[in-house]
């Protein structure tokens, strides 16, 4: 059962890659980079997803791994390796997530933030800051 579930998950992984890769995954909260920057737009979606692609590859790969571990190993080291697996295909698929991240702010221009900018994060505490001279 273990290893049926590991192989789920990687087939999950490796067709996101896929599609996050060629650029046909269309925008969700499911799959792929679904973070509020990547979500934003539909060019900021795909390169999130395209960044990210190479690691939703190799966390599928990771948990194939697992699953044929799971079925071959005994039942302790079967469990353990379906664990060890998952925690690091997990890392994995967040390396992924940092990347796309640091790709949208590197290519996508910051927008403008509205109100009046003062370092306090409100207009009403724009006095706050200044020194009680």
């Amino acid at each position: 059962m273990v290893a049926l579930v590991l192989f789920m998950l990687a087939a999950v992984a490796v067709a996101t890659g896929v599609l996050g890769f060629t650029g046909t995954l269309p925008r969700n909260r499911f799959f792929g980079v679904h973070t509020d920057d990547a979500l934003s737009t539909e060019e900021t979606f795909r390169i999130a997803n395209r960044v990210a692609a190479p690691t939703s590859f190799g966390a599928g790969l990771l948990l194939a791994v697992g699953g044929a571990l799971a079925l071959t190993a005994g039942p302790i080291a079967g469990l353990a390796a379906a664990v060890v697996a998952m925690a690091v295909a997990l890392f994995t698929l967040g390396a992924g997530v940092n990347a796309a991240g640091s790709a949208i702010v590197a290519l996508v221009p910051v927008r403008e933030a509205g109100g009046c900018g003062s370092a306090c994060g409100a207009c009403s505490l724009r006095g706050a800051c200044e020194s009680a001279n």
